[in-house]
Parts: structure tokens; C-alpha cells; sequence
């Protein structure tokens, strides 16, 4: 398997606003404790894709995890947005969709995307607010979802719900008007074959970490720096001396880069038995179920 001498994760964020806490980014080097990129700072989306444009133009070998999600479901309809006639055909297409209806929102922000009469027919958007088309219940979950869920390797939730503390559209809408920008200078796996040298994306989950670094069931957010270390030296890492309080956001964004180091080098994550080249080229693939 190839070789990276840096491991960054980024805790990302789909709320309104050009700043937000919940951004953060920490990169893991060598066999170096993780550490925060710009600590205390507070990030804007525009300045976590120049940071990326930055790594792109270095060439640095680094695999980077996103927390969000990069497709929605296709596998079970044949399509994103079935009853739509603009309905992307493929990855790509989707993230030139959504950026060419939400190009006008401010902070790569998605909500005239949201708004456009086919596409919110299929999300649910308030408790009182549901879209025709969003699937009864929890909404429809891509192939990896249903996958991690059937195992027991993680809960995800519906990108098509808006709702509750869980959700994960806003987010997953924002991070491909990103996605979209980056096309072509950093290569997103499985799309494609793993480049020799350089960056390379990969979608994450950060629950995957603490469940890694052992974790219990619901408790999976740290908030305190000595138990950060603990978490840390459950997957090999050096501590990152945070003293005292820690937000859940860097705690999230060290952990998972410590824990990317650890499983980059296994066979494992990069050949999960139901991944197919169809699916990568719609759906994705979140690293490190399998």
C-alpha cells in the first residue's frame, strides 16, 4: 500500500455564517502527536479550501478525511433525485449541480440549492417541512450507510434530513461546493486510483476514530485534554498535551488524524467487499468501513 508522511482530518460544518467553531483541522506527521492547524483560530470554509490549494500546490503526500459526506444515494432509485430531469448522472455531475444552484450563496453555503422546487421535494427540512419525495422514515442511505449500519461499524443518518443535531446534509451540500472547487488538483478515493505521490481525500467518519481508540458507545465526544491522551495512546499516538478543556471539534479533528495514521497502512480499508467502480463513481466510500 502507499506510503504518506502526513495524516490531516477535517471536523467540517454546513452552518450559515462565514466563521464557524465547528471547523477544525489537525494534521498528524511522521510518527509525531497530532496537532491543531491554527489553534484557537476560528475557520471559514474559504480558508480551509486555500489551506487545501496550499497542500495541492506542495504536493505533499498526505491523506486528507473529510467529515462529511461526498454523494448522496443513487444504488437504490438508479438515481440522486428520481422525478427530476436534472438529475446528475454521476459524482461530478452532482457537485457541479449543487455549485451551479448554489453559486450565489455567500461562504459556500447551499441554501438557494435547497430551495430550487425539484430538489427540496426530497428533503426533509423541518419537523413540518418534508419534502414529498424523502423517504419514509429515515430517509434514504447510500450503500455505505446501509453497509456500516447491517455490520454494526457506525450509525449514520439520512444526507437527506436537515433536522436534529445529527444531520448531516447541510454539511455534506457545503463540503461538495468544495469538492467541486478541488476537482483535479486532489484526487477523492475510490474514484480513482490512489496517486503515487501527493494529497489524496478521503470521507471520513470521526466516530470510527473513537471507536478505534475504544471509546464506549455514546460517549464518543472528548472534551477534556487528558482524556484526549488517553484516546490517543489507545491508538499508538503520542499525547497532544491539551491542557484542561477541549472542544469536541479539535478533539474530533486529532483523534481521527492519529487514527488515519494508524489504519492508512492496512489492506483492509482500501478494498471493502462492496465497493464496485459504479458505486465509487456515485455514491463514494467512507474510509475505513469494510
Amino acid at each position: 500500500m502507499r506510503r504518506f508522511t502526513h495524516f490531516a482530518a477535517i471536523d467540517w460544518s454546513g452552518a450559515r455564517g462565514e466563521r464557524q467553531r465547528g471547523i477544525a483541522l489537525a494534521v498528524a506527521s511522521g510518527a509525531a502527536a497530532p496537532a491543531l492547524v491554527r489553534p484557537g483560530h476560528i475557520w471559514s470554509r474559504a480558508e480551509i479550501l486555500a489551506w487545501l490549494e496550499e497542500v495541492a500546490a506542495a504536493g505533499e503526500d498526505m491523506l486528507i478525511g473529510f467529515d462529511f459526506s461526498a454523494a448522496f444515494a443513487f444504488a437504490d432509485a438508479g438515481a440522486y433525485f428520481p422525478e427530476w430531469s436534472e438529475s446528475p448522472a454521476d459524482i461530478r455531475a452532482l457537485w457541479s449541480l449543487v455549485e451551479r444552484l448554489a453559486r450565489g450563496d455567500p461562504h459556500y453555503e447551499a441554501g438557494a440549492f435547497l430551495a430550487h422546487p425539484d430538489a427540496r421535494r426530497h428533503f426533509r427540512h423541518g419537523r413540518g417541512d418534508v419534502g414529498d419525495l424523502f423517504a419514509p422514515g429515515a430517509g434514504r442511505l447510500r450503500v455505505v450507510e446501509q453497509h456500516q449500519r447491517a455490520t454494526k461499524q457506525a450509525a449514520s443518518v439520512s444526507n437527506f434530513n436537515l433536522v436534529g443535531a445529527a444531520q448531516v446534509g447541510k454539511a455534506s451540500l457545503s463540503g461538495m461546493r468544495l469538492l467541486h472547487r478541488l476537482a483535479g488538483r486532489i484526487p477523492l478515493w475510490p474514484l480513482g486510483p490512489v496517486p503515487a505521490r501527493g494529497p489524496l481525500l478521503v470521507e471520513i467518519y470521526t466516530s470510527l476514530a473513537a471507536r478505534a481508540a475504544c471509546l464506549p458507545p455514546g460517549r464518543s465526544k472528548i472534551r477534556d485534554g487528558a482524556a484526549l491522551d488517553a484516546a490517543l495512546g489507545a491508538l499508538g499516538s503520542p499525547p497532544a498535551r491539551l491542557a484542561g478543556p477541549v472542544s469536541d471539534h479539535a478533539s474530533d479533528a486529532l483523534l481521527t488524524a492519529a487514527w488515519l495514521r494508524t489504519i492508512a497502512s492496512e489492506a483492509a480499508p482500501w478494498s471493502p467487499p462492496p465497493l464496485t467502480p459504479v458505486l465509487a463513481g456515485t455514491e463514494g466510500w467512507t474510509f475505513g468501513i469494510v
